[in-house]
Parts: structure tokens; sequence; C-alpha cells
């Protein structure tokens, strides 16, 4: 049998019945579609979304811890002992009020005034430096009494629990600032609109937890 292979003209890709298709543009002829980077819609929200349920996970493990060890003062001081819920109903109206005023900075973003939202961010984390300095305030006035983390498992397992949820709120006062650096230079883009969006799902979950701090540690380590 003869051979019948055609052979492949320079540039040429061999098609079906001897044709050829036209050859590939040269690499540096080529051209794409989109000049500018492509985010997929929604697809940071979704993955922040995913960071705050692990974070869910992190909190529940040291809420099951101190469930258990809530009771096991060794001879130490109990919790009706050591609360002040006064001073902390306060540190808890600081946190409560900055989870509004970042709403109100929201709703001035959705009306693009930048200037309003700005205040609004600042009077934001001047509330949660607020609730730090007063969780600061108890730590050190704790440990001064000897109620120090290595007092009992009751002691250690507060002060991981509180001063967790502590660490993240320096973390969000960290990012809020960033933020201000950010729409002053940039104004509210939509970027800066996307972060403020996942800054404020950040703020309003650190809220939902502290409720349950204050509840199921405060309010019932007072109990008999």
């Amino acid at each position: 049998m003869s051979d019948t292979t055609v052979p492949f003209p320079t540039g040429g890709v061999p098609l079906g019945g001897g044709a050829h298709a036209p050859a590939p543009p040269h690499e540096g002829n080529l051209k794409f579609m989109m000049s500018t980077d492509y985010h997929p819609p929604g697809g940071t929200l979704l993955g922040f979304w995913i960071y705050l349920m692990s974070d869910c996970l992190v909190f529940a493990c040291l809420f099951a811890t101190y469930g258990v060890l809530g009771r096991n003062y060794a001879g130490g001081p109990t919790g009706a002992e050591l609360f002040e819920l006064p001073l902390v109903a306060v540190n808890t109206t600081f946190l409560l009020l900055s989870s509004i005023t970042y709403g109100f900075a929201m709703l001035e973003m959705q009306r693009r005034r930048q200037g309003a939202v700005t205040g609004w961010l600042i009077v934001t984390g001047l509330l949660g430096a607020a609730f730090l300095s007063l969780e600061l305030y108890e730590f050190a006035t704790l440990i001064h009494e000897g109620a120090g983390p290595w007092r009992s498992a009751f002691l250690s397992s507060f002060f991981t629990l509180v001063g967790t949820h502590g660490l993240h709120v320096t973390f969000g006062i960290i990012w809020l600032i960033t933020l201000l650096v950010q729409i002053g230079k940039h104004g509210l883009s939509a970027p800066n609109r996307r972060r403020l969006m996942c800054l404020s799902m950040f703020w309003h979950f650190l809220d939902v937890v502290w409720i349950g701090v204050f509840t199921f540690v405060y309010l019932m380590g007072v109990l008999p």
C-alpha cells in the first residue's frame, strides 16, 4: 500500500479531506478579551462567610471548654466573687453601640457619602477601643488580686475565651484603621465597599459572640 500521508504545510493544521486550517497567530499577536482583572460576583463575601463559620467552630470549642471547666475553682475564687456586673454591663454597651454606629456607616456608604462613612467608622473604632480598655482593666484587676489564669481551671478557661474575643476585637480595630486609610486615598470604590461589607459581618459576628460570653460566662457565673 502506498503512503497517502500529506505533509503539513508550514504553520498549518491538517483537517479532513486534505484541507488545512490557518496557522495559529504568533505568540506576540495573541489578544485577550479581558483587559482588566476579573472578580467573581460575591466571591469575596462567600469566602468570608466560610471564614466566619470556621471562627464559629473556634468559639464553640472555647465555650464547650468553659462549660466543662467553669466550675472547677480548685479552692480559689468563684465568678460570683470576682465578676463586677456593672463594669461588664458598661463594656457590653460600648460594643453594642459600636455595632449600631457601624450600621450607620453602611447606610451612608449606600448613599455614597464618604465623609459620613469616615465619621461613623471613627466613632465605631473609639467605642471598640473603649471596650478593649475596660477589658484590659478587668484582666489587670483580676491578676492583681491573684486570680490569674494559672489559679484554676475556671480562670484558665475564662481568660482564654474572653481574651480570644478581645484579640478579635483588636484585629477588627486594626482592620478598621486600615480601611479608613484606604477610603481616604481611593474613596468609596468597589473594592473598598466590598471590604466594608466584610468588616461589617466580622464586627456584628463579634457582637453576637460577646452576647453569648456575657450571658454564659458573666450572668451565669454570678449564680450560686
